[in-house]
């Protein structure tokens, strides 16, 4: 395990998938992550790359030739290279292989650089293209958050609030893949209150938020985190079934829509980088 820290948080890190598996206060000697139960789910907060969500059929194509890509892409799946760490920062790096090779063709350098500032810990996403031709890939990420944080709570007592949407319309999920079909929640003073049947049906995805921060509050006390992203076009909220989390995914690509042709060049969200180009997004969770 690889921990960053400094007198207000600490976050601990494995390097299979670059997964961020526990976020602690110390101030409050509180832990912010969900605890990986495989009863339930047993990750904690994998990264999404090349591909976010399901492919139709499990296949995508490219330049003529047909490929396959389990759910979310291989990175939360496959070990980084630690590439530099002190007591606060952490950079991992994930480059091709010859495995990677034989279901994405595509030469890629991804990092994801861990930095904590105060109660606040920030990941940057760097992509590089290192070659000589387009690389498209989309990226995600996937934080669970403990629901409860504090003993003696319950989830119906935690609620997101959004800063900026009063409306969420959410794209229904048919077999894995994005249904055409949406559904709208009105809020009351921009909160979602969390019960678990929210989620009976899979996620709740959505391509059209307003907001750039989401909270994860609960009226009992005052703990909680604010979720910061900004230019993730998609978002998801998931949990599984009667699992007590809550994941908040920011999202630059999608899962494959209902009606998709399986072209990789043609998949909604895809990135394409340029050879010799980079690309970068970050988001932040701040403590409280």
């Amino acid at each position: 395990m690889i921990t960053i820290e400094n007198e207000y948080i600490s976050a601990d890190f494995a390097a299979k998938g670059a997964e961020l598996q526990s976020l602690k206060s110390k101030k409050h000697n509180l832990e912010y992550m969900w605890s990986g139960n495989p009863e339930f789910w047993g990750k904690y907060s994998p990264v999404l790359f090349p591909v976010i969500g399901a492919l139709k059929d499990g296949i995508y194509y490219f330049d003529g030739k047909e490929y396959q890509l389990p759910r979310h892409g291989f990175a939360r799946d496959k070990t980084f290279k630690v590439e530099q760490l002190n007591q606060t920062e952490v950079l991992f790096t994930l480059n091709q292989d010859e495995e990677t090779l034989k279901s994405y063709p595509f030469e890629f350098i991804l990092q994801l650089h861990y930095k904590i500032s105060g109660a606040e810990l920030t990941c940057t996403c760097t992509v590089i293209n290192p070659a000589d031709k387009h690389l498209l890939f989309s990226y995600g990420n996937h934080p669970a958050f403990a629901t409860p944080v504090t003993a003696g709570l319950k989830y119906n007592d935690y609620y997101l609030q959004f800063n900026n949407d009063s409306t969420l319309t959410y794209h229904k999920i048919n077999n894995d893949l994005i249904d055409n079909e949406t559904l709208t929640i009105v809020l009351e003073n921009n909160i979602l209150p969390l019960q678990h049947k929210l989620f009976y049906e899979d996620a709740l995805v959505f391509k059209a938020l307003k907001s750039d921060q989401i909270s994860l509050r609960n009226t009992q006390n005052d703990h909680g985190i604010h979720y910061h992203f900004k230019d993730f076009p998609y978002f998801g909220i998931w949990a599984a079934k009667h699992a007590d989390f809550v994941c908040l995914e920011a999202w630059c690509g999608i899962a494959d829509g209902i009606n998709h042709n399986q072209q990789l060049k043609d998949k909604e969200g895809i990135i394409t980088l340029p050879p010799d180009d980079s690309w970068e997004r970050s988001w932040s969770v701040t403590c409280f």
